[in-house]
């Protein structure tokens, strides 16, 4: 892009630059992901000043740069002032950012990405605390399956066999594998790991009877496959959490509940987790925010913040 052009899009990074400039990663409509210098927007009475900050939306005039671009103005469409008067709204507020930053591409439009994003940023700053984390959960599942890589929770990964969670039985369980795209049957991957010691035993005596191997006339250059990891066992509580997560009004239904059976934060760490593990092993980089979700939402830390 060359001269000024015009673009819509929320602050998900902010870096003091030079002595009054920040540098912004913004995600667009029109252009996805783009970094640009706020000019002096750390001065006192500057007018990008509070439009630089995080999460907010604005409609941008941007100048183009030799190696940086340059905003000339802004006016502020939304912001989310809500999420940073809590800590675990704003911890979750960051997760989110941190994970479209990750999935967000440069030089294409990104309109789904962002609408989503400010969707379930509204929610977290609107919704009730006690909700904050399944609202979490809810988004970053969606924000997955907008990427194409959201986990199957309801069939298994190997075998595309239904899994129902079995709420009779205290003691059912079935397994999450991030390597197998999701829920997995536990008796699949040790059949799979069974049938897969001979074939490694084989393997072995091709490896012993051509050790110059890589080449195409050497069958040892075929690589063996091995059962996908198993990442943790879940329980019927759990896979049916993780299958409601594909629902749109998940939240409307924990709030409804009489009791609120499901909006436990005690309940939701377990998903959180499986869902970071998961997001982490796709992107192939850490959700750093993620590490202050336990010391945020645990129970032993709540009961510390209520004795201080």
């Amino acid at each position: 892009m060359s001269g000024t052009y015009k673009a819509i899009g929320i602050n998900l990074k902010s870096t003091p630059l030079g002595e009054s400039d920040r540098l912004l990663t913004i995600l667009t409509e029109e252009f996805g992901l783009l970094r640009a210098v706020a000019p002096g927007s750390r001065k006192h009475k500057s007018s990008l000043g509070g439009r630089s900050g995080l999460f907010v939306v604005n409609e941008l005039l941007i100048a183009s740069g030799k190696n940086l671009d340059k905003v000339i103005q802004a006016e502020t469409i939304e912001s989310f002032p809500g999420l940073s008067q809590d800590l675990k709204k704003l911890t979750a507020a960051q997760y989110l950012a941190e994970l479209a930053l990750y999935q967000a591409l440069s030089d294409q439009p990104q309109a789904d990405l962002l609408h989503l994003l400010r969707e379930h940023l509204t929610r977290l700053e609107t919704l009730p605390a006690f909700v904050t984390l399944p609202c979490l959960a809810h988004a970053v599942f969606h924000l997955l399956a907008l990427a194409g890589v959201a986990p199957q929770v309801f069939r298994c990964g190997v075998t595309q066999t239904e899994i129902v969670p079995d709420f009779s039985d205290p003691d059912w369980r079935t397994g999450f594998s991030s390597a197998a795209g999701g829920v997995v049957l536990l008796s699949e991957l040790e059949n799979l790991r069974l049938d897969t010691v001979p074939l490694l035993k084989a393997t072995s005596k091709v490896l012993s009877d051509y050790p110059e191997k890589g080449t195409a006339s050497h069958p040892a250059s075929t690589a063996t496959q091995t059962p996908p990891e198993l990442h943790t066992q879940i329980t019927a509580i759990e896979l049916y959490l993780l299958q409601q997560l594909t629902r749109p009004d998940l939240l409307e239904m924990i709030m409804q509940a009489d009791p609120p059976t499901f909006a436990s934060n005690q309940v939701w760490l377990p998903i959180e987790r499986i869902l970071r593990h998961y997001a982490q092993y796709h992107f192939d980089r850490p959700i750093r925010s993620a590490t202050l979700i336990d010391p945020c939402f645990s129970p032993a830390s709540a009961l510390s913040l209520q004795e201080l």
